[in-house]
């Protein structure tokens, strides 16, 4: 287990390296300390305090989810100190939006462990591995849209537009539709993957009569990460918008995803009671669009930015729990 997930861990390191994207301002020291601390609370996570499978319960989800906040905060303090206040406030930024962005994950998560019928005690298993994948994936991501970026300026627009009609999508259909049995990974799976019909414990494959099977825990997972390779072309261009610095883009991202499991563990009860937050997701995106769009005409600063990020989903929120309260 420790040697796939430092198997993991280098293959972020190789995708988002500082050799992956010029113009950071990220030393080796930072990228070096970045990785140490991913690899060791992933380690801690699911080879120390979650190595049983369990139903995680809302007081250590709670628990979860402020050393995760809490962690990404000090690191955020790290980087202002080393690099100013500029670099420090596009940190809280993009970690914002992506933990903002990531709420609307819960809600996709609960459809399709309500569609499969997950066991309880099995959700935590197939999120840390399925966000697992999700980090190689967005390094990868994040590699190629920093290097793009670095080469043609122009790819910005591009960005904008984009996230002007994902914005429009999101406020138009009022949140995200999920249709799992529409799923490619699902159809595949029916059609060319020998499975069991049944979950066989926390196993993702069995060995029946010298046959490999998959189980419908793979499943699962296979559509996790298919779902969320969707997420992450809305939420990355996004934070593309806040600053083009892999490094900060990189690991505001990541810490970011890295506290989605126990938020969903937080969260999962209340995602109905949050009504009109569709609406501020949307209207964040439409906000970061319309920034890129102009950024060679109106310089705006980090700090309207920030202003307007939190703003805009405060005023969601709000808006939710008066809607509650009616």
């Amino acid at each position: 287990m420790p040697q796939l997930l430092l198997a993991s861990v280098s293959t972020l390191a190789a995708a988002a390296s500082p050799q992956a994207a010029e113009g950071s301002v990220a030393t080796p020291l930072q990228w070096g300390v970045f990785f140490v601390i991913i690899a060791v609370m992933l380690a801690l996570d699911l080879g120390v305090f979650h190595r049983e499978e369990h139903e995680v319960k809302t007081k250590e989800a709670a628990i979860w989810t402020a050393v995760w906040i809490g962690l990404s905060l000090l690191f955020n303090a790290w980087i202002w100190y080393q690099d100013g206040s500029q670099a420090g406030l596009e940190f809280f930024t993009g970690y914002l939006i992506e933990k903002s962005l990531s709420i609307d994950n819960i809600f996709v998560f609960i459809v399709i462990f309500s569609y499969f019928q997950v066991p309880k005690r099995l959700h935590h298993r197939v999120l840390f591995w399925g966000i697992l994948g999700a980090l190689v994936m967005r390094g990868l991501f994040i590699g190629i849209g920093a290097v793009l970026v670095e080469r043609f300026d122009w790819i910005l627009y591009i960005f904008g537009v984009f996230l002007l009609y994902t914005g429009y999508k999101i406020i138009r259909d009022k949140g995200t539709e999920v249709h799992p049995e529409n799923n490619p990974v699902v159809l595949f799976f029916r059609r060319f993957v020998p499975m069991t019909n049944d979950y066989e414990g926390k196993s993702f494959t069995v060995r029946r009569d010298g046959a490999l099977l998959a189980t419908p825990l793979l499943l699962v997972l296979m559509v996790i990460e298919a779902t969320d390779v969707v997420f992450a072309v809305d939420s990355i261009p996004a934070i593309f918008g806040i600053t083009t610095d892999p490094f900060i883009v990189f690991t505001s991202n990541i810490f970011a995803i890295l506290g989605l499991r126990a938020l969903y563990f937080l969260l999962a009860d209340l995602m109905g009671r949050l009504v009109y937050l569709s609406y501020g997701l949307g209207a964040v995106l439409l906000f970061i669009g319309v920034k890129m769009l102009i950024h060679d005409l109106v310089h705006v600063p980090i700090e309207v930015s920030l202003g307007g990020v939190v703003l805009l989903l405060g005023a969601a929120v709000v808006a939710s729990w008066l809607h509650k309260g009616k």
